[in-house]
């Protein structure tokens, strides 16, 4: 299999602290370098969140426009992609960053159950999300949670709500919403293939699932997604070092199934991203 992959690092998320692995990025030079060095590594997406002082998450655009700055000095190509997930901030302030224009933005198109709550993305906020990444020429990367976020993606594209060619990203393994199966995992594919066959499918596993649905995605011709956000170790026994630790395992896969590494010129390719002016 030939076709390129792409690598995508979350670097911090909204929930691990130095607590839990002292190698998360929580300050927005700490998420410059290390992301640095999962780009250096072969990440070509940047999955971002930005913390407050304390750790805890924050959807301030000041913050974001600082790491977007560091990112596109120290990482020139790379795509950017801001967080609107529910945990950063409630109702419209989870897109007060997206008129920073960054490449990508991540949308959840329905609700589900975490761990502790309910994920809350209604229909008239998803809307909103989805207008303001058209206005600002932002492509959404499609996070699904469930079977129906998929369907829900392709019937608004086919409306024009999420125009192009999508990019869907199935996550996997989060407690209380979709575990780790392998049947479901290629019904989502088949189900992509059948209602958007054009889009661009990515994967992403929580905790100890992440490197199994790295290796599920690369097998079947996906992208994949990797980092310290969705999981802190680099196995049972020990911590991961950095994000970049992660992406080599990523990249070792690639080598495992003769996929060779997206660079940022080719992900965006793919994607259909062009470079933005300053």
């Amino acid at each position: 299999m030939s076709k390129p992959c792409i690598i995508c690092v979350a670097i911090t998320g909204s929930l691990p602290t130095k607590e839990n692995n002292s190698a998360v990025p929580v300050t927005v030079a700490e998420q410059v370098e290390s992301t640095h060095e999962a780009f250096e590594t072969g990440a070509t997406i940047c999955h971002a969140h930005v913390r407050n002082e304390d750790q805890s998450p924050s959807s301030d655009p000041e913050k974001f426009a600082r790491l977007k700055e560091g990112l596109e000095k120290h990482c020139p190509g790379m795509i950017i992609q801001f967080s609107t997930g529910g945990r950063s901030g409630a109702g419209k302030a989870r897109g007060g960053m997206l008129p920073l224009k960054p490449d990508m933005a991540s949308l959840s198109v329905g609700s589900n159950n975490f761990p502790t709550r309910v994920y809350e993305n209604p229909p008239d906020l998803v809307d909103w999300l989805a207008a303001e990444m058209r206005t600002y020429t932002i492509k959404p990367e499609i996070e699904a949670f469930d079977l129906s976020h998929i369907h829900q993606a392709a019937a608004m594209n086919k409306d024009g709500r999420i125009p192009g060619r999508l990019y869907i990203q199935f996550v996997m393994g989060v407690k209380n919403a979709m575990p780790v199966d392998k049947d479901v995992f290629d019904y989502y594919i088949k189900t992509v293939e059948r209602l958007v066959p054009d889009a661009e499918w990515c994967a992403a596993g929580i905790g100890r699932h992440q490197l199994t649905i790295n290796e599920w995605s690369i097998a079947a011709g996906g992208h994949t997604r990797t980092g310290l956000e969705d999981n802190i170790r680099l196995d049972k026994d020990r911590l991961a070092p950095s994000n970049a630790a992660l992406v080599k395992q990523a990249v070792e896969l690639c080598e495992k199934y003769d996929r060779p590494v997206a660079d940022w010129q080719k992900a965006r390719e793919i994607l259909r991203i062009p470079l933005k002016a300053a």
